[in-house]
C-alpha cells in the first residue's frame, strides 16, 4: 500500500512540477508579450510610489493585462527596488518587460510638464507646455514674460513648479550677445547663483539646454561654451580651401556678422560669400550690424535706425570705417551660420539688400545693387504709407 501511496505521490508531484513550470512560462510570455494598449500614455510615478501602486495605474490605463505579473516579473530581473520617480512615456503596445525597464531607468521625465524659457535678442518668455502623447508634440498651456513689469506667473505655471518630475529647458535665440545671455538667465528661477562676468562675445552656443532645479547659471555658461568649442574646431576642421581667413576666431567674427544679416537659413551661405568676396578684394564689409554694436557693445538693443553720424563714427567694430573684420564677435552665432561661414557659396556676390520679403536682394555690381535699393526704398514708402 506504502508503495502505492508514493507512487501516487510521485506522480502527481510531477504533475505539479509540470503545471508550476507551464504557469511560469505562460507568465514570462505575458511579461513580454506586446501590451495590450494601442496609444502611448504619459505614466507619472510619484515619489514614494511602488510597483503596487504602479501596477494598479497600469492596470487602469489598460496598459498592462495583469498587475500581479508585472510585479512579479519586476521582482524576477531584480528592479523592484529601482523604481523612479518622473513621468514616463510609455509607448504603444508596449511589453510589461519594456515598462518595467522605462520606469527603472532613471534620468529626465520623458512626458508631462515642461517649462521652456526663451531668451530671445529683443524679448524673453516663459512657456508652460505638455506633451500630447498622442501627437507626440507639446501644446502650449501658458506664457509670460518674466520680464514684464506688474506681470504676475500665471497660476499653471506655480502649480508645475511643485510638481517633482516638471523639465525646465532653456532655449537660447541665435545671434544672442553674451551679456543677453547673462542677462537672460536671471530672469530663470530654478537656475542659483550668479554668473561672475560676461563671457567673451561670440563663445557661447545659442541652443536648447534642459536645466534642473538647483542648477547654477555658472554651469549653463559651461555648457554653452564647451558646446561652441566643439561646434567651432569642426567647422574649422572642415573649411573650404583657399577662406580669407586666418584662424577659427576670424571664422567666428564672420560668423557674427552673417548670424545678424539674415535669418533666412537658405541665404547664409550666399551672405558669407559676400563678405569673403570683400575681404578678398580688399572691400570693407561695411555691415549696419557692426555699427549697431560699437554703439551698444552688445548691453541691449538699439531700437532705432542708424545715423549717418553713426555709420560715419569711428569704433573698433564699425566695418564702413575700419578694413577687414572687426576685433571681436558682435554675437553668438549658431551652428549653421559657423559652418556657412567656412564653406560659402561660390558667387561673384559683392552687394546685399533687403528685398521686402525677409530675404534680400544679391548683386555682382554697384549698378545692379543701387536698383535692388531703389525698390527696396519704394517698398518701404508704400509700407508707410499703408
Amino acid at each position: 500500500m506504502w508503495r502505492h501511496i508514493a507512487s501516487n505521490f510521485l506522480t502527481l508531484l510531477v504533475v505539479v512540477v509540470f503545471l508550476l513550470g507551464g504557469v511560469i512560462l505562460w507568465g514570462q510570455s505575458q511579461y513580454t508579450a506586446q501590451g495590450p494598449h494601442g496609444d502611448p500614455i504619459c505614466l507619472r510615478v510619484e515619489p514614494g510610489s511602488n510597483m503596487r501602486i504602479v501596477s494598479r495605474k497600469l492596470e487602469g490605463e489598460g496598459a498592462v493585462t495583469s498587475g500581479a505579473i508585472f510585479r512579479i516579473g519586476a521582482d524576477y530581473a531584480e528592479k523592484s527596488g529601482d523604481l523612479k520617480a518622473g513621468s514616463w512615456l510609455i509607448p504603444e503596445r508596449a511589453s510589461m518587460s519594456e515598462i518595467t525597464d522605462i520606469v527603472t531607468r532613471g534620468g529626465a521625465s520623458s512626458c508631462g510638464t515642461e517649462v521652456v524659457y526663451r531668451i530671445g535678442v529683443t524679448s524673453a518668455e516663459v512657456v508652460v507646455r505638455e506633451l500630447d502623447t498622442a501627437t507626440g508634440r507639446y501644446e502650449e498651456r501658458a506664457a509670460f514674460d518674466p520680464m514684464a513689469e506688474e506681470v504676475s506667473a500665471p497660476e499653471i505655471f506655480d502649480a508645475v513648479r511643485e510638481q517633482a518630475d516638471t523639465r525646465y529647458r532653456i532655449a537660447f535665440a541665435e545671434g544672442v550677445t553674451s551679456w543677453q545671455v547673462v542677462e537672460g538667465l536671471k530672469s530663470v528661477d530654478v537656475l542659483e547663483g550668479e554668473v561672475a562676468e560676461v563671457p567673451a562675445e561670440g563663445m557661447l552656443a545659442p541652443d536648447s539646454y534642459e536645466v534642473r532645479a538647483g542648477d547654477s547659471r555658472e554651469s549653463v555658461i559651461t555648457r554653452m561654451a564647451e558646446a561652441q568649442a566643439v561646434i567651432l574646431a569642426a567647422a574649422w576642421e572642415g573649411r573650404a580651401e583657399g577662406l580669407p581667413l586666418e584662424s577659427a576666431e576670424e571664422a567666428l567674427i564672420l560668423a557674427s556678422i552673417i548670424e545678424k544679416e539674415t535669418g533666412v537659413a537658405e541665404e547664409r551661405r550666399q551672405v558669407a560669400s559676400v563678405f569673403v568676396n570683400r575681404l578678398e578684394r580688399g572691400m570693407r564689409l561695411q555691415t549696419d550690424p557692426t555699427v549697431i554694436y560699437g554703439i551698444t557693445e552688445g548691453r541691449g538693443v538699439l531700437g532705432r535706425g542708424l545715423r549717418q553720424s553713426e555709420l560715419r563714427g569711428a569704433t573698433p567694430w564699425n566695418t564702413y570705417v575700419i578694413e577687414g573684420l572687426p576685433p571681436t564677435p558682435i554675437a553668438n552665432p549658431g551652428r549653421a551660420s559657423i559652418e556657412a561661414a567656412v564653406d560659402p557659396d561660390s558667387t561673384d556676390y559683392v552687394f546685399f539688400v533687403a528685398d521686402g520679403s525677409g530675404g534680400h536682394a544679391f548683386a555682382e555690381t554697384l549698378a545692379e545693387h543701387n536698383r535692388n535699393v531703389a525698390r527696396w526704398r519704394e517698398i518701404e514708402a508704400e509700407r508707410a504709407g499703408n
